[in-house]
């Protein structure tokens, strides 16, 4: 659905994106994440036919973007972090001439409304000035104006910023439900939303891409070194320096009397040494899992720490 091959967007003697290739499939909810002025509005500005490359190409839903502009706008419904709305609209009039720019069919603007409306639950304030309205409901109808013509492909820029927590909840069980049906390609700085919802992330830093992968893959990529957290009831004399010993161990870390977290080799499980050793000596264990690395330790690792490039 979207296929970018070495995309590139100067500003004099600024680069601001170079040598983006990535591809999003059809039916994927893609994270587009990145610190700020990484280059990911740039990104969506180019790929919704807003801003011109300098150079590379990019296709959406098998359209050109420099040749055939006009095609990837029908078929495509953004929403930039800030709104585009008409603040002296009132909602309902609002959309009905969204609906009309987008060329939904006349006698279908009504019925398109109201689905966009039921769909981001703005229906009590359909009849209310945007203008007056909270910055939550202006995100809202923001994202209803994405929606109202149902076009494949959704580019979302910070959908639930402003949002207070029921809203938030309420915006990302819709993206889930839109998931199934559209692709969207998502811009957050809330990383666990990110977690929740997309199937993949792209991480860019420096305006280019850092990583590119599903969470596991990035985990399993970046991970030197396997995680355990062990609780247990009562925690001996000697704990410490008992599973430091085993082999496999290569580091411990005590987190209160009877809470640890175990490192060891990648390559090496460990949960079988560790479990015996409890037992063994009667601590007796509450918990014993392992620890994947959190999308904000991955982020974190990528942009401040290290560059990787991983194809997918």
């Amino acid at each position: 659905m979207i296929e970018v091959e070495n995309l590139a967007k100067s500003y004099g003697p600024r680069s601001a994106i170079h040598g983006l290739t990535f591809q999003v499939n059809k039916g994927e909810v893609v994270g587009f994440l990145g610190p700020n002025g990484a280059g990911k509005t740039t990104t969506m500005n180019i790929l919704c036919c807003i801003l011109p490359a300098s150079s590379g190409t990019a296709r959406v839903c098998g359209f050109d973007i420099f040749e055939q502009s006009y095609e990837i706008r029908k078929r495509i419904g953004y929403l930039p972090e800030t709104p585009p709305l008409y603040q002296d609209m009132v909602v309902s009039n609002y959309l009905t001439f969204v609906a009309g720019l987008r060329g939904v069919p006349k006698k279908q603007i009504a019925a398109a409304v109201d689905r966009v409306l039921e769909q981001c639950h703005i229906q009590d304030v359909h009849e209310r000035i945007i203008g007056r309205l909270s910055k939550g409901y202006q995100q809202r109808i923001g994202l209803a104006q994405a929606m109202i013509h149902d076009p494949e492909i959704l580019i979302l820029d910070e959908p639930t910023i402003g949002l207070d927590p029921i809203q938030i909840i309420e915006i990302r069980k819709l993206i889930q439900e839109l998931g199934k049906a559209h692709t969207i390609l998502l811009s957050s700085h809330i990383l666990p939303e990110v977690t929740q919802i997309c199937q993949r992330v792209i991480i860019i830093n420096e305006g280019s891409i850092a990583a590119m992968d599903t969470l596991q893959g990035l985990n399993a990529s970046l991970r030197h070194s396997n995680r355990l957290e062990l609780r247990v009831r009562n925690a001996g004399n000697g704990i410490v320096e008992r599973l430091q010993a085993l082999d496999s161990v290569s580091a411990v870390h005590p987190d209160g009397p009877n809470r640890f977290f175990i490192e060891s080799n990648a390559n090496t499980p460990v949960q079988d040494d560790v479990a015996r050793l409890v037992l063994e000596h009667g601590w007796g264990i509450e918990e014993l899992k392992p620890l994947a690395m959190s999308l904000e330790d991955i982020f974190l690792k990528l942009t401040t720490e290290e560059k990787l490039v991983t194809p997918s």
